[in-house]
Formats: structure tokens, C-alpha cells, sequence
């Protein structure tokens, strides 16, 4: 339908919705809405939310839709500054990985599953997952801004799923060990954070899977969750930093007390590290903290976005703020 409006105006024809037929953002195409509400009906799409693209990929008709009768115009390009702070916090976490594996190497033997070595099992996966995977996974709205939010929001899923699975590995090497020199579990205020960080952490992970990626939650849902969403993900980053230093320096006290207040090479080493983990995190907070480094909505997101919210929820687009 439609075809005898665009005659009667004169309107050029175009192979999509583009700005040559595309009345305004605020009020989009009624046969396009018949179509989303169609779609909406038959499951192929999930609604959306507190953010710019649905949850679930469009079917065919989607593709003009998304805004490919605008192929070819340039996308914004990246805010100045961002992709220096990137680079860095990716220098700095590749050397506390580096650190990592030289000071369990040199001075505690090596890591392994077997052989007494399970323990370095543990410092090495929770740095790996939940200082520089965690950061990386928080970085990735950020770094991909011309990608399809869809994309990015899958790779932020997967990246913090990693991360969750790498520390269950370490979780569970350092209470065998524990168990096998009859260590007790779970006293030290080191694990005790560790462990709040490691459950809010699949705590968040699980929360963001079903307001974000599952195809049911609404607008107003993910809008009143986004917040709280966001905050957690520097909270928990935070709090891992915290753990791992409090770690660090629990393993030094057990295995060189006498001679770490004399600047042996061990503790140097793990000093260093540290500080390479605190600079790791401040500079991916800092990044989060800009609010001009944000990724901005496609104007393709933002008109489908409001095409959804008032499939989902029956409000008016031109009643929108």
C-alpha cells in the first residue's frame, strides 16, 4: 500500500525508507508500523528498551528499514583523545598480564593444574578474567561505535561470559589447594571480597542477558535497569582491582615475610604489578567516565528505536521526549 501517495506527490521513488520518504522521526510510515507490529506478533522481534535497536535480529523488510537506502554516507568519526586512552589501557593490561606470568614463573615455580602448582592457578585466571577481560568487556561500547549496537552488545555478553568461566577455573583451582594443604577457606578479607565481586559479577552478567539480549524486556524495564547496569559494571571493576590487591599482597606475607620489608625482587615485582592493575583501572574508568566518549546512537537506531517503543508499549512517537 501507499504506492498512490507517492504518485499523487510527485515523490521520487526510493528502494528504501530513506530521508526521501521518510516523513520525520517522530512520525514514521503507517505501513511500516503494520509491518513492526506484524513482526512484533509473529516473535520476530523482541521489543525494545532502554536502548537504541531491538533485541532480536529484524526479518527481511528490516533491511531497507536499518537504513541501507543511506549506504554509503559517512559515518561520525571517532571523538579526539579515545583511541589513545584505548591503546594505553590495553598496554597496561597486556604488562599486568606480562608481570603476572613473570613473577608466578620466576619466583613461584610456574602455573599448573598438578604438581603443587595449583594454587598459581588462581592469581593468574583472576587477573586474566576479572581485571582485563572485565575492563576490555566494558570498553567495547566505547571502541565499536560504528558497529550495529546489536554486535557490540553480543561481544559485551560474550566478552563477560569469558570472564565468568576463567574465574570459575581460578575459583575452583585455589580451594582444591587450599583442601590439599588443609588451609581453611574463606577467612580473609581478600576472599571475602573476591567472592562478593565473583557472585555480583554473574549476578550483573545474568541481569544483563535477560534485560538486554532476551527478546521480552520493555522499554520502560531496561530504561529503569540501565543505570543500575552501567554503575555495577565500574563497581565491579573496581572491587576486582581491590581484590586482587589485597591478593597480592596476602601471597607475599605467606611466602616471603621476613624478606619482603627488604625489597626483595618478588615483592618488587608484585608491587609493580599492582600498580599496573590500579593504572588498568583507572584509566578504562576514566574512558566510562567521559560522557562526550559515549557511542552515539545511528540515526537508523534512533528511529527504529521509537518505531519499537510504540509497538511495545503503545505510546506515541510524537509524544516522545
Amino acid at each position: 500500500g501507499g504506492g498512490g501517495e507517492g504518485r499523487a506527490t510527485g515523490a521520487p521513488k526510493s528502494r528504501c525508507f530513506g530521508p526521501q520518504t521518510r516523513r520525520s522521526l517522530t512520525a514514521p510510515p503507517p505501513h511500516m508500523l503494520l509491518l513492526l507490529k506484524k513482526a512484533v506478533k509473529s516473535g520476530g522481534c523482541g521489543g525494545g528498551g532502554g536502548e537504541t535497536v531491538p533485541s532480536a535480529p529484524l526479518p527481511g523488510f528490516g533491511v531497507c528499514f536499518l537504513g541501507w537506502g543511506d549506504a554509503g554516507a559517512p559515518r561520525p568519526a571517532g571523538p579526539p583523545g579515545l583511541s589513545a586512552y584505548v591503546a594505553l589501557s590495553q598496554l597496561l593490561g597486556l604488562a599486568a598480564l606480562v608481570a603476572t606470568g613473570a613473577w608466578l614463573g620466576r619466583y613461584r615455580g610456574g602455573v599448573a593444574w598438578a604438581g603443587g602448582l595449583r594454587a598459581n592457578v588462581h592469581p593468574f585466571c583472576m587477573v586474566v578474567a576479572m581485571v582485563f577481560l572485565q575492563g576490555d568487556a566494558l570498553l567495547v561500547y566505547r571502541v565499536f561505535r560504528k558497529e550495529a549496537k546489536r554486535s557490540a552488545k553480543v561481544l559485551h555478553a560474550l566478552l563477560h561470559g569469558s570472564a565468568l568461566l576463567v574465574a570459575l577455573v581460578g575459583v575452583a583451582a585455589i580451594f582444591e589447594a587450599h583442601g590439599e594443604k588443609g588451609i581453611a577457606h574463606m577467612y580473609s578479607l581478600h576472599s571475602w571480597c573476591g567472592m562478593a565481586a565473583l557472585v555480583l559479577y554473574a549476578v550483573q552478567w545474568l541481569l544483563g542477558f535477560g534485560f538486554f539480549l532476551f527478546p521480552g524486556a520493555t522499554f520502560a524495564l531496561r530504561g529503569r535497569y540501565k543505570p543500575l547496569h552501567v554503575f555495577g559494571g565500574v563497581a565491579l571493576l573496581v572491587l576486582s582491582v581491590a581484590a586482587c590487591l589485597l591478593g597480592i599482597t596476602e601471597m607475599l606475607l605467606f611466602n616471603i615475610r621476613d624478606s619482603y620489608s627488604q625489597f626483595a625482587p618478588e615483592g618488587v615485582l608484585a608491587n609493580t604489578l599492582g600498580l599496573l592493575l590500579v593504572a588498568f583501572g583507572l584509566v578504562v574508568g576514566y574512558i566510562l567516565t567521559r560522557d562526550d566518549w559515549k557511542r552515539p546512537p545511528l540515526p537508523e537506531e534512533l528511529a527504529l528505536s521509537m518505531d519499537f517503543k510504540t509497538l511495545t508499549e503503545g505510546e506515541s512517537p510524537s509524544g516522545s521526549q
